[in-house]
């Protein structure tokens, strides 16, 4: 498998959606008592921060890359 590179956003979002689905498994085997409305908004504002980290990302990697090109054209 060739290397790629980290994506931070991926990561938070997976964590989150994991998260979320062991909650929800533990409310359903009754070792939880979760209100149904508890799991929507975590999953949401979990990926509402994994697109913010994957915009942070982007707007890092793009300014690096800009720098470097940058020097290279003097």
């Amino acid at each position: 498998m060739r290397r790629h590179e980290f994506q931070p956003g991926r990561l938070v979002a997976g964590l989150v959606l994991v998260v979320a689905g062991v909650l929800y498994l533990l409310d359903s085997t009754g070792r939880a008592d979760l209100p149904w409305f508890a799991i929507v908004p975590m999953a949401l504002g979990g990926l509402s921060l994994a697109a913010l980290v994957g915009l942070v990302t982007y707007a890092v990697r793009r300014d690096r890359r800009d720098r470097i090109t940058e020097s290279s054209d003097r």
